[in-house]
């Protein structure tokens, strides 16, 4: 598995209905299991991102397409980086000239 940080920050509709935020996120980690990933750790933040998560998902595209759902729905804006455990950071490392 992958492991995917997604850094999100509510839409203007998203904050309008915060209360609901606690169903929306649990709704989301049924649709990432249903597509064969998994959310890790989830933080409220305060900064320029009000949420951040750490999911696995099987492959990259599993991750965009869910991030592409959850962005459709139009309560967050999402921004995902791919994260090399530090064994492939030190894989990597080694292999440059």
């Amino acid at each position: 598995m992958t492991t995917y940080i997604m850094l999100m920050k509510w839409t203007e509709q998203g904050v309008r209905n915060v209360r609901e935020s606690p169903r929306r996120l649990d709704a989301a980690k049924k649709q990432l299991q249903d597509m064969g990933g998994s959310f890790k750790h989830f933080y409220l933040t305060m900064g320029e991102y009000d949420m951040v998560a750490v999911c696995e998902a099987p492959d990259d595209a599993v991750a965009a397409r869910f991030a592409l759902q959850i962005g459709q729905a139009g309560n967050v804006r999402s921004c995902t980086l791919k994260a090399f455990p530090e064994a492939a950071y030190r894989e990597i490392i080694a292999t440059l000239e």
